[in-house]
């Protein structure tokens, strides 16, 4: 096994060297640091932005093999992406923002993967009852609804109780606030903060996993294993817990596993609307600021986490399929 996970990760490491590099040429090429001086005043000639965007690598008079050369040797001694084209440095950037987006997206995920897998066992269990019609109904109408309309009903929701409670106790934008100093107090104020932008993630993402969920369950209620298992004297609940489930489950695992990068660099409609700067915030930045090396960091990381969750996906398939273990 672990060998398994060794060759595996070492094929992805190399997928993210590639990927890396293929996204440095193509950022410099298509995006121009200088473009962010010109609406300056006073206005400055192409000779004064050349010579302010080279302490940051990013003169364009200096060929572009040279420019990547640093930036890659930089990268490889020093763990060091580079800066901005205002200077500021990317690993503060990036570290930053990956935590705001794990505290935004990691509860989310993980109540949404809970909450949709025990609504689809609960309804696959009953198919045509009234839970079932019912939590399908609400399940395909949420599914049809845009982020941002679920995200901004949220907040007239959040704003129409602040006011008839009387209390400001759910915070519709930002990340902390102001002046609140203590660990504890900070702590909660950033609980607080949370609930909100949770809630619409979780909302949003909840439906996908209970309805692929009870789909996958459905065409193993059926199968000959576990009609054998209730043979053998088991209870129906305990054939789907121990053998129905324990199959469907496995699409659902892959599918959470792979969904890593696209869940903390996509969920750019949440972080704008409540204010949170995240990863997916910040990746429109790098991009509408021309940002090369911050652009290069943010694809870096998107292909990292693609490999974790490949790895988590290949582990999570070996712990629940038996078959895959012998094999």
């Amino acid at each position: 096994m672990l060998r398994h996970v060794t060759r595996k990760a070492a094929g992805w490491l190399a997928m993210i060297v590639v990927a890396t590099n293929a996204t440095y040429f193509l950022a410099s090429w298509f995006l121009d640091p200088r473009a962010n001086f010109r609406d300056l005043r006073p206005v400055r000639t192409e000779e004064q932005i050349d010579r302010a965007l080279a302490p940051y690598n990013l003169d364009p008079q200096v060929p572009l093999v040279h420019r990547w050369w640093d930036w890659l040797t930089s990268v490889v001694l020093h763990f060091d992406w580079g800066k901005s084209p205002t200077g500021v440095a990317v690993n503060g950037e990036i570290g930053y923002r990956a935590l705001v987006s794990a505290e935004l997206v990691v509860l989310a995920t993980l109540l949404s993967v809970l909450l949709g897998v025990a609504l689809g066992v609960y309804t696959a269990s009953r198919q045509y009852g009234w839970a079932d019609r019912v939590s399908q109904t609400v399940s395909v109408v949420v599914l049809n609804i845009p982020t941002s309309v679920a995200a901004l009903a949220v907040v007239f929701v959040a704003i129409w109780l602040n006011q008839h409670a009387g209390l400001h106790f759910l915070y519709v934008a930002g990340e902390n606030s102001p002046n609140v100093e203590g660990l504890l107090p900070v702590i909660g104020d950033r609980l607080l903060h949370l609930i909100l932008p949770t809630l619409t993630l979780t909302l949003m993402g909840y439906v996908g996993y209970h309805l692929t969920q009870r789909s996958l369950l459905l065409d193993t209620l059926h199968a000959d294993y576990v009609r054998t298992a209730r043979a053998t004297g088991l209870t129906r609940a305990q054939a789907i817990r121990r053998h129905a489930l324990r199959t469907a489950l496995i699409p659902t695992a892959t599918s959470v596993a792979f969904s890593i990068p696209a869940l903390f660099t996509g969920a750019v409609i949440t972080e704008t609307i409540f204010g949170w700067n995240g990863m997916g915030r910040y990746f429109l930045q790098t991009i509408a600021k021309n940002d090369v090396h911050g652009t290069v960091a943010t694809a870096a990381f998107a292909a990292a986490l693609t490999a974790v969750g490949a790895v988590l996906a290949d582990l999570a398939t070996v712990f629940l399929d038996p078959r895959v273990r012998v094999s």
